[in-house]
């Protein structure tokens, strides 16, 4: 009887143990801010936790630049960036950050060319031209070299920039001065830039919605954002001399590439356009959560940490299917060793 008892307790009390634990994560609420470019997949990443353990995760796309800004005054629980953060603005923060690579993502120029049945060819010499305003028509000497037996049109080439602080913007013009030393000296690389030519559009929604409604336009967006709205985008001259196609592929490649010589101690700070890799599309990237490492909400701190070890093992599995490449394994097993010494407490 005692022993029946006994149990008994024990059930009950794990039972209401665990009960409890749902009760407490139901109660948490974490806000986050910043990158449009991971939008699509943070999207479902923060409905799908919602469901499986009661934490609410409200994020607003409103740019990396953005959500720099908010991470710095600490008007969100952490922030969220393609474009790694800068020594002078780690300096600024109130609270230290960890930089999370999440997933992997290709920065793609898509375009909108009636006329055209096939992918363009593109290298990064002539999308520096035509942003810089020197190769004005999509018919061009530059363009049709690159795309022999194609017929282009005798038209003006429209050009669509990004007009908010953005992480999308970093990675784009990284790629270009990284490529084009014309462009390395103006307008360089930033997510905010004074563009020679073209008009802006807010976030990569508002890019790739001026393209698709704009004739003979081109803009640079996510990948996920031009196959959802239904453009073409085109292929791009990596590295190794190779026209590569943006896909879940390439853009593995691209991070397998240099995923074997990053040091145990990395910050994950790190850019890797035009990667060295045959198969590797030139403007890929990895997109950052920037996670604060002490709450004065130390349950806060737990719960976002508990969010992001979920992100990066069960939460990886959706990424191709929203046009995203899944981390290496090496760097999960890098960022799982990184998470497991974290002491996230109040302070």
């Amino acid at each position: 009887m005692t022993r029946t008892f006994f149990r008994a307790a024990l059930v009950a009390l794990a039972v209401f143990a665990g009960v409890s634990v749902r009760a407490q994560a139901q109660g948490t609420e974490l806000t986050g801010a910043g990158a449009t470019f991971p939008y699509p997949i943070y999207s479902k990443w923060f409905a799908d936790y919602a469901t499986k353990t009661g934490v609410k995760i409200n994020y607003q796309s409103i740019g990396s630049g953005g959500g720099i800004r908010q991470l710095t005054e600490g008007t969100v629980d952490f922030g969220a960036s393609d474009a790694p953060m800068s020594d002078a603005e780690m300096a600024k923060l109130k609270v230290p950050v960890i930089h999370v690579p999440t997933v992997l993502g290709a920065v793609v120029l898509t375009y909108n060319v009636p006329e055209l049945s096939r992918p363009l060819r593109l290298t990064g010499d002539v999308i520096a031209g035509i942003y810089q305003g020197t190769v004005t028509k999509w018919n061009a000497a530059p363009i049709a070299a690159l795309n022999p037996g194609v017929k282009l049109p005798s038209q003006d080439i429209v050009v669509v920039y990004r007009s908010d602080g953005s992480g999308t913007t970093y990675i784009f013009s990284s790629y270009l001065a990284a490529v084009n030393a014309a462009w390395k000296t103006a307008p360089g690389a930033g997510k905010e830039l004074q563009w020679p030519v073209g008009m802006g559009g807010k976030g990569n929604e508002g890019v790739a919605g001026q393209v698709k409604q704009t004739p003979y336009s081109i803009g640079y967006v996510e990948l996920a954002f031009a196959r959802q709205n239904k453009l073409p985008y085109a292929s791009v001259q990596n590295a190794a001399g190779t026209f590569i196609e943006p896909t879940i592929e390439s853009v593995t490649a691209a991070a397998s590439s240099i995923a074997g010589s990053l040091p145990p101690a990395t910050d994950f700070r790190l850019s890797i356009v035009n990667a060295p890799g045959a198969q590797a599309y030139p403007i890929s990237s990895f997109t950052f959560l920037l996670v604060p490492t002490h709450y004065a909400d130390a349950a806060k701190g737990k719960a976002l940490v508990d969010f992001v070890k979920w992100a990066i093992h069960d939460g990886e599995r959706a990424a191709p299917a929203l046009d995203y490449a899944p981390l290496p394994a090496t760097i999960v097993s890098m960022l799982d060793k990184r998470l497991s010494t974290l002491q996230l407490a109040a302070k």
